[in-house]
């Protein structure tokens, strides 16, 4: 069962649109698969489709969001609605229907909003980098605070559902988890400009389209994880449910912006120039590498497509989109 309304154009433009995925779905799976076109915000829907699909409900895997830190800027109760009410809604449904049922929750790292700008970073010619003798080198943990600190309007609503998530769990003993990422990559990405900035810079090089760096001169640290991997580690939970569990996930990358834009032109064998600019998204962080040790300790090694491959897998499939 998949529930999507199409908001995602609303947000962003054709570019961000979903409707072909849908009809992908629907074709390759046939009956096996029913779409259900409606609004997380929607309470009483909601609570209708956990209460009609209790029998053999497996899992809810809820990634539903209004993901952009600018948009969020624009309309702020409608980010709030989706991020944190939607969140809400598909949590109290399944507590008076289904509460044995495992909720797995996409939050992100930037519920630590600029924390990680506080870290001691130096500024290496070609990148951010954490001092090898700091706390966090090697990656943020799970114990990093959420508290005082810019996150950005969106980066607040995705707290108020991540901590709700974990609250479910430990307060209805419900099995939950939050699943804080970062940079999601993979082939069929629906990426625009405001979000999804890794599919979008390969549209960029493969169509001639301009691209702007968000502030840094490009240098800011990210840990890409690819579709594939993040699945991956949302189905170890399934398969070992825990009450309110979190859970840091990214794919070990620590990559520059820069830098992918530069192994993109490489791969794609055309130009890319990445012009510099100076004003950074309210409440991003410099450098993002996220510690694995609590997933990898209790599912496993989480990465598995190296990012030299989740890139060309992301370009063949967008080459096939311009062809």
């Amino acid at each position: 069962v998949g529930i999507d309304n199409g908001m995602r154009e609303y947000f962003f433009g054709e570019d961000g649109a979903t409707k072909w995925n849908i009809a992908r779905l629907e074709e390759e799976l046939g009956d096996a698969y029913t779409h259900f076109d409606l609004d997380v915000r929607d309470r009483e829907a909601m609570e209708q489709i956990v209460a009609e699909h209790t029998s053999g409900l497996a899992c809810v895997i809820h990634t539903a969001a209004q993901p952009s830190h600018d948009w969020a800027a624009k309309e702020p109760h409608v980010d709030f609605g989706i991020n944190a009410v939607g969140t809400m809604n598909l949590l109290e449904a399944l507590r008076l229907h289904a509460p044995e049922t495992p909720f797995v929750f996409t939050s992100t790292n930037k519920v630590y909003g600029d924390t990680p700008n506080r870290m001691p970073l130096v500024e290496l010619p070609t990148r951010f980098e954490a001092p090898e003798d700091h706390t966090y080198f090697g990656g943020i943990r799970e114990d990093m605070s959420i508290d005082q600190t810019l996150h950005s309007v969106f980066g607040a609503s995705k707290v108020a559902a991540d901590v709700m998530v974990q609250e479910y769990g430990r307060y209805f003993d419900m099995p939950t988890a939050c699943f804080r990422g970062g940079t999601l990559t993979g082939p069929s990405h629906s990426a625009a400009e405001l979000h999804g900035f890794l599919a979008y810079l390969v549209r960029c090089a493969l169509s001639g389209r301009h691209y702007s760096v968000f502030g840094y001169q490009g240098k800011q640290v990210r840990d890409v994880i690819h579709a594939h991997d993040l699945v991956a580690a949302l189905l170890a939970f399934v398969d070992a449910p825990r009450s309110g569990a979190v859970y840091n996930i990214g794919g070990r990358s620590k990559v520059t912006i820069r830098q992918l834009g530069e192994e993109i032109a490489r791969i794609c064998g055309v130009p890319l120039t990445l012009p510099e600019t100076t004003s950074a998204v309210a409440g991003a962080p410099q450098h993002v590498e996220v510690d694995l040790t609590r997933a990898e300790t209790e599912f496993g090694k989480t990465a598995y497509v190296p990012l030299e491959e989740g890139l060309r897998r992301t370009i063949d499939y967008q080459r096939h989109l311009y062809s």
